[in-house]
């Protein structure tokens, strides 16, 4: 998941501070997501699907 994250958020233009406040997480919790170092929970799979208009299968790499 952690590149699917940077992939999108960099093909939206914007940086991890602007993610996190979207989606009401701080911006090292974001970037932990990012990095492999921690794993979104099931709401904020939601918020990133929402803010990135993917599905959760896509997000979660259940499909391309």
């Amino acid at each position: 998941m952690k590149e699917k994250l940077k992939q999108l958020r960099k093909e939206k233009g914007v940086d991890q501070k602007t993610v996190a406040k979207n989606i009401g997480v701080t911006a090292s919790a974001y970037s932990n997501y990012e990095q492999g170092i921690r794993e979104p929970n099931r709401e904020i799979i939601v918020a990133l699907c929402k803010y990135y208009e993917v599905s959760a299968d896509y997000l979660l790499g259940l499909e391309d």
